[in-house]
């Protein structure tokens, strides 16, 4: 089954994320680290009129890429994860830490800039074939959503869409998920 590509914006939608969603991400210099410009979701989530309209625009541009399943990971991503999965009537299913998830997990690793790191899912959650829409907040060197989409394909199910509120594009995280499509509402 080919994928259908997510729907471009409107023009008016496109506004709306310039208008409303883009003054509420805050810049902070030095955060967590000196020359680490970090953009805080925070002021959007505290704001539910502009989180709602996030939630709707994503889901404007996601709904016809046929997904079966909405994976977030932890914990930010549970949070766009949730309301969007809803939004579609779709199943939500946590990517956690290791030792968050009280069933039998498959695991797939990753790099971080200071180590290593990994997520689970249930094993039995996701089932072979599955359409998963991978959703979070903020794509920047892309090794969080590889490693979903890599727990995801080792499932045997199929990423359709990789979904992002930001994504930081002097990164390069698009590179790591092959080729897979992404959105993003707002890019840095």
């Amino acid at each position: 089954m080919s994928t259908p590509a997510p729907t471009a914006l409107s023009e008016q939608q496109r506004a709306s994320v310039t208008a409303q969603i883009a003054p509420l991400i805050a810049a902070v210099p030095d955060f967590p680290k000196p020359g680490i410009l970090f953009r805080d979701i925070t002021p959007l989530l505290a704001s539910p009129q502009a989180f709602k309209l996030s939630v709707e625009l994503l889901k404007a541009q996601l709904s016809a890429v046929g997904a079966t399943h909405v994976i977030g990971p932890e914990s930010r991503g549970f949070i766009f994860g949730v309301p969007l999965a809803q939004a579609l009537e779709l199943p939500f299913l946590p990517a956690r830490k290791p030792g968050k998830l009280p069933r039998e997990t498959a695991s797939a690793s990753y790099s971080l800039e200071y180590g290593q790191d990994s997520l689970e899912l249930h094993a039995d959650d996701l089932p072979k074939g599955a359409r998963v829409l991978l959703i979070d907040d903020l794509l920047a060197t892309g090794g969080t959503a590889a490693a979903c989409v890599k727990l995801v394909q080792e499932r045997g199910a199929e990423v359709v869409t990789c979904a992002f509120l930001i994504e930081l594009e002097g990164l390069e995280g698009r590179a790591q998920l092959s080729g897979t499509p992404v959105v993003s509402l707002l890019t840095y």
